[in-house]
């Protein structure tokens, strides 16, 4: 059964005159615990809508059809209890793009601690919670700081291990890089990967960079409220006529690897990050 399972989503906002305009149109995904999956488009095209309703930040359901199921609950069901919104947000958890906006307290552990605090947690659990969440994130030497003295890609990685100590099964980064510099990016998508391959966390990350999404297991491209590509992101990226009239760019390796092959210059393998496709060429020049 899958992790997170949507059927023929179709969800509205309210215009400034109370009218409904619609944003996901007639929506199915599914997405498998363990998954690092990327979501692309455009602004406007409905991404970080799908991502808050995940999370359930958005709890309007006036223009709201279909389904959605997270670990086998019906998160738009209309019998849902405040419990029932209590234990989903513990299984989803939402790294924004902002960190400031995320970190509520002066000193890096406190701010850590707030989350398992709130789940009225003994003490001891707490420290450990706190203590293990900063090791993933290599933040532990920086546990007594305060957090507005940090760059912002610290500052995102201490939001990110105030989500960790919850214990989430699922973390949505909605364009948690977009205010980053490329360093603070690194920091942050390294983190991902991190999550994901070691601690087997289902990642879903919300984003405009393709060179984050190229490290990804799988993209889905979002278009006008519609999924429009949905694969490997060898396969996504091959699809660059497409890709270009969704309003995206193509990764730099992607297009690279594209004007080769249109200069009769074959590179099998394949060649996403910048990584793969300086060992491709190098390994091509060899033969």
């Amino acid at each position: 059964m899958s992790y997170i399972k949507i059927r023929n989503l179709n969800f509205s906002y309210k215009d400034d005159e109370g009218n409904p305009e619609s944003v996901l149109r007639d929506l199915s995904l599914d997405i498998e615990k363990g998954e690092y999956v990327a979501v692309l488009g455009h602004n406007g095209s409905g991404k970080s809508t799908l991502a808050k309703l995940l999370n359930l930040v958005i709890e309007d359901y006036d223009y709201f059809e279909g389904s959605i199921e997270i670990d086998g609950m019906e998160i738009s069901s209309p019998n849902m209890t405040e419990d029932d919104v209590y234990e989903l947000r513990k299984k989803v958890g939402m790294v924004f793009q902002n960190p400031d906006n995320q970190i509520v307290a002066t000193i890096v552990e406190e701010d850590v601690a707030f989350g398992p605090e709130n789940l009225g947690l003994p003490r001891e659990e707490i420290r450990a919670r706190v203590d293990e969440a900063l090791r993933i994130v290599g933040m532990t030497e920086y546990s007594r700081h305060e957090p507005h003295r940090l760059s912002g890609g610290q500052k995102q990685r201490i939001a990110i291990a105030g989500i960790i100590a919850m214990r989430p099964d699922c973390i949505i980064f909605d364009e948690s890089t977009a205010m980053l510099d490329p360093m603070g990016r690194r920091e942050v998508v390294n983190t991902m990967e991190k999550l994901n391959r070691e601690d087997g966390k289902t990642i879903i990350t919300i984003t405009h960079y393709m060179d984050e999404a190229v490290r990804a297991d799988r993209v889905i491209v979002i278009d006008d409220g519609r999924i429009i590509l949905d694969g490997k992101p060898s396969e996504i990226f091959a699809k660059a006529d497409k890709i270009r009239e969704c309003g995206l760019d193509l990764p730099l390796c992607s297009d690279l690897l594209i004007k080769l092959r249109e200069r009769g210059i074959r590179l099998d393998g394949e060649i996403n990050t910048p990584e793969q496709c300086a060992e491709t060429i190098a390994r091509s020049l060899l033969k």
